[in-house]
């Protein structure tokens, strides 16, 4: 499987207002050329695409269709608002998108410090020696 992202800049008009006219001949031309998945993806600067095809020839052939080749052709700024990678989430090619990481330092919350556990202990001990007065002997029923 091989992850392709097309990123689109905002230009004269919007990446969506572009996406609203593109989309249909994008997904469905990769839909019939063997794509396995796609996805929108929404930034402050613009949308990405992010298509999955079982190999790379598969990519090639896509990109290369009228359509295809026609839709990025429109983007809203023809000069700097085109960038297509291999990989998805950022250039760093890994096949699925980076995750936030936690926060450092002080973002960090602590943990609770361990309950200390009682211990009982079970173990059979000897019963004390029975310590018997002849006074108490003599109390007993006969």
């Amino acid at each position: 499987m091989d992850w392709w992202s097309v990123e689109v800049f905002n230009g004269d008009q919007t990446a969506r207002s572009w996406r609203d006219a593109w989309q249909d001949t994008l997904v469905e031309s990769a839909l019939t050329h063997r794509a396995l998945g796609w996805l929108w993806d929404v930034t402050p600067w613009g949308l990405v695409l992010e298509v999955c095809f079982p190999d790379e020839q598969d990519w090639l052939l896509w990109r290369e269709l009228p359509g295809v080749r026609a839709a990025f052709d429109a983007v809203p700024d023809p000069v700097h608002g085109l960038v297509i990678y291999r990989g998805r989430g950022g250039s760093s090619g890994t096949p699925v998108p980076r995750r936030p990481r936690p926060a450092p330092g002080a973002a960090a919350l602590a943990l609770d410090e361990p309950i200390e556990e009682l211990l009982l202990d079970l173990t059979p001990t000897e019963p004390a020696p029975l310590h018997v007065t002849p006074e108490a002997l003599a109390d007993l029923p006969k």
